[in-house]
């Protein structure tokens, strides 16, 4: 979904093709209108699924008949057919969930029951991780960091607002692969994905990075700093990202979907690997041979073939091999 921002108290931003969004600043309250029949909606994503009744965008796609639905709801209503699995509803809003636990957690949205609350001021929360979340305020930890001013943030989606006042109407292209940046700064940097540039280098294990947040990131794993927590199993993990794609293991949830086959993925990355698999695309090439490979695992298990490493041994004979499925 693009958007343009512009400097005024009414904001027009494009939601596809041929539909726009007007976003109505009054009182500090904002509205998003539809421009197709007017009708107003509190949040952004509400109007994106009004949208989706006007245009009859069908991006939910069933795994087992190929099916496709303009809302999740209605998949999960579907999958029932196929599915042998339990499910619970929620009464109010209809949405279905595999674990009871979840719905549970769930109902509080309904019953505005919040029941983590806040030692330091007593605010009240619905879930563990929002509180977690707002301890952070009292505790002045800023976990996100802008890549352009590296301005700190506590908050993931206020790192995504402020990106916005770097945002601009005039855009600049990558000259390797087309992708297009709103700053040149952010090509810049992007850049050195293809000349390999690290600048950014850990103190402990001097490992290099492209971006100074990676390292950032990275540096957590030598302090043990894990932030993040799941409200279900309590596992830690030091990136907001890797919390995300963990909470998909409990809910199954597989949101990015493959045009050509509709096969669903719970990771972006994996889709992108997957999609190869139809455009035959080896973005990975062997310096040495310029034999090229679809993903970068298989071009280090090639390059032993050329160095004849061998670090996979048995523990028995002690024979050693290239690749750990050869042991």
């Amino acid at each position: 979904m693009n958007e343009a921002y512009l400097k005024s108290d009414l904001h027009v931003g494009t939601v596809d093709s041929n539909k726009t969004v007007e976003n109505i600043n009054d009182s500090n309250k904002r509205y998003f209108v539809s421009n197709t029949c007017g009708q107003r909606f509190d949040e952004k994503h509400l109007l994106k699924k009004h949208f989706q009744a006007h245009t009859e965008l069908k991006q939910y796609s069933c795994d087992v008949c190929h099916k496709d639905f303009s809302q999740k709801v209605n998949l999960n209503y579907h999958l029932r057919t196929h599915a042998k699995e339990k499910y619970y509803s929620c009464d109010a809003c209809g949405k279905l969930f595999l674990i009871k636990y979840h719905l549970k957690v769930h109902l509080r949205v309904h019953t505005n029951e919040k029941p983590y609350s806040c030692d330091v001021c007593h605010k009240s929360f619905s879930q563990k991780g929002d509180l977690n979340r707002h301890l952070r305020t009292h505790k002045n930890e800023k976990p996100f960091s802008c890549d352009l001013c590296y301005k700190d943030f506590s908050r993931n989606s206020s790192l995504q607002r402020h990106l916005r006042i770097h945002y601009n109407e005039k855009s600049f292209s990558c000259d390797v692969c087309h992708k297009i940046f709103f700053r040149k700064d952010y090509l810049k940097v992007h850049l050195r994905v293809h000349t390999n540039e690290k600048p950014y280098s850990c103190d402990v294990c001097h490992k290099n990075f492209f971006q100074k947040s990676s390292l950032k990131v990275h540096l957590r794993m030598h302090t043990k700093e894990k932030l993040h927590s799941c409200d279900l199993c309590h596992k830690r993990f030091s990136e907001n990202g890797n919390l995300n794609r963990h909470l998909r293991t409990h809910t199954n949830e597989k949101p990015f979907s493959c045009d050509v086959c509709h096969k669903s993925f719970s990771d972006n990355g994996n889709l992108k690997r997957h999609l190869r698999t139809h455009t035959n695309e080896k973005p990975f090439s062997c310096d040495l041979c310029y034999k090229g490979f679809s993903e970068l695992s298989n071009l280090k298990v090639h390059l032993r073939t050329h160095t004849n490493e061998k670090p996979f041994s048995c523990d028995v004979c002690h024979k050693s091999f290239s690749r750990n499925g050869h042991l």
